[in-house]
């Protein structure tokens, strides 16, 4: 009956599914080809249990398919990760799964998918009409990759139907989407627009899909996305790292008025600095990391939700997040600044410090009080470990191959790869033409800042990312002095 924990497990072997490709990028390739085996051996997705769409696609389906790219990969930068007599087992098995799947967008007057899905009986009789944007709105890498590996479009016309439902239901006035919305009607349920629960991978996924996939409509979507954001959603100084003010932040508002609904940021926000150093926009990432590494230093971890008026945990759990670390990643890659290798430090020895049990790591019930559950999320060796391992290896293949790799929202790694780029068939939804006259997509670049797509200057990379009086800032501004 806890459906918060069992929708999410499944009953199909989670944490060994979603763990697969970390074993690979850790070059452990004994241990990923026993795990492969221990897949195609045990895995299988006939089973009475109701699942959500979303967990399932990122978690498990991301991960079968990873995996598999990576075991038929012929130049096998990890190491040798094939498996003797391998037949696809792997991308059927993904196949199987998203079939299952495909339920859920059947019956619903937008296209908008319903939440859950069981896997033998389809959309149960008493499923709800709602569901987050996010989690509606972030299956397209997915369900693209194995579309294009399968040569048949079905997964990726109905999840890029999904994206385009959500995204014309848009406010007119800021452009911004609600949280949650009704999947018959279109109306929006919850009307808080922000970067964390509810909405973050919605806004991940814009430019992850342009990135992989190469639609120039992701890639305009997104843009226009970035510019609302910039526009409604953050406060604070203009520039980072110059300027009087507060320190940039991204708030919760009101999809149609703008207007602020409260003041709570949640840690999955965390995850937003490093989908800036991806498009280039690397001060703005810099001063938004530099407030939840504040947050972490206070607690030695991220509560699911922080009030940044009262200077308090409004949520106090912390189940492992990667977000956090991620960010740290992306930024170390993109800056070299050592202070980033600090901060990976800093989290590993907290990690270390408050979360290790006897068997793996424990969820933290309470930030301040240390308590612990009896519950690792199978993102903790999917994200949060492997992130962590590319931060301090600096020889792993993902940087050094030669080869061009882009993170799921899982953390899963797949090429970013011309087979890809090419899609069998010609339009993608039924009934667009392709006009001469249709516009030319922006470029790729953050709204805000001239700096845009600029590295951080080399004489900068040994001094702190920000200058030590706005570092002395946020510090205050989370309570820490």
């Amino acid at each position: 009956s806890n459906l918060n924990i069992n929708d999410v497990l499944g009953n199909y072997s989670l944490t060994l599914i979603d763990a697969l490709d970390t074993l690979a990028v850790m070059g452990n390739s004994s241990e990923f080809q026993k795990a492969v085996k221990l897949v195609i051996d045990t895995v299988s997705f006939d089973k009475d249990s109701t699942v959500q769409v979303f967990e399932a696609t990122i978690r498990v389906l991301g991960s079968l398919l990873s995996a598999h790219i990576i075991i038929t990969d012929t130049k096998q930068p990890f190491g040798d990760m094939t498996i003797k007599d391998y037949d696809n087992e792997l991308l059927h098995l993904a196949h199987d799964l998203a079939v299952r799947l495909l339920p859920a967008f059947e019956n619903t007057k937008t296209g908008i998918p319903y939440p859950r899905v069981n896997l033998k009986k389809g959309v149960p009789p008493d499923s709800h009409n709602e569901t987050c944007t996010a989690g509606a709105g972030s299956l397209l890498v997915e369900f693209g990759i194995l579309s294009r590996l399968l040569g048949d479009s079905t997964f990726e016309w109905v999840a890029r139907r999904a994206v385009k439902a959500l995204w014309s239901l848009r406010s007119n006035n800021t452009g911004l989407l609600g949280n949650v919305v009704n999947i018959q009607t279109g109306h929006w349920v919850g009307r808080q627009s922000g970067l964390g629960a509810g909405s973050d991978s919605f806004y991940e996924y814009l430019l992850k899909s342009y990135i992989l996939f190469g639609e120039k409509e992701d890639l305009e979507m997104f843009n226009a996305a970035y510019r609302n954001i910039q526009s409604h959603l953050r406060r604070g100084r203009e520039a980072c790292n110059e300027g009087e003010g507060d320190p940039p932040l991204y708030v919760n508002v009101n999809m149609y008025t703008g207007q602020l609904m409260n003041t709570w940021i949640d840690s999955l926000q965390a995850f937003f600095p490093g989908l800036q150093v991806l498009i280039g926009d690397v001060e703005d990432a810099i001063c938004l990391h530099a407030f939840y590494y504040a947050i972490w230093k206070r607690y030695g971890a991220l509560p699911e939700r922080y009030n940044w008026q009262l200077q308090a945990p409004d949520v106090p759990f912390y189940p492992l997040r990667p977000e956090l670390v991620e960010s740290t990643y992306l930024l170390y890659q993109a800056t070299k600044n050592p202070f980033y290798l600090h901060v990976g430090m800093d989290i590993l020895q907290s990690l270390e410090k408050y979360t290790k049990a006897k068997c793996g790591y424990a969820t933290l019930h309470h930030v301040v009080e240390k308590t612990k559950e009896d519950r690792m999320e199978s993102f903790f060796l999917s994200e949060t470990c492997k992130y962590l391992y590319l931060l301090f290896d600096e020889e792993n293949p993902v940087h050094k191959s030669g080869n061009k790799f882009m993170f799921t929202t899982e953390g899963h790694i797949v090429s970013v790869d011309e087979r890809f780029r090419n899609s069998l068939w010609e339009d993608i939804l039924p009934g667009e033409e392709d006009s001469a006259d249709k516009a030319k997509p922006t470029e790729l670049k953050a709204a805000n800042f001239s700096s845009n797509c600029n590295r951080v200057p080399d004489e900068r990379r040994y001094l702190l990312p920000l200058k030590s009086n706005y570092m002395r800032q946020i510090d205050r501004m989370v309570g820490l002095i």
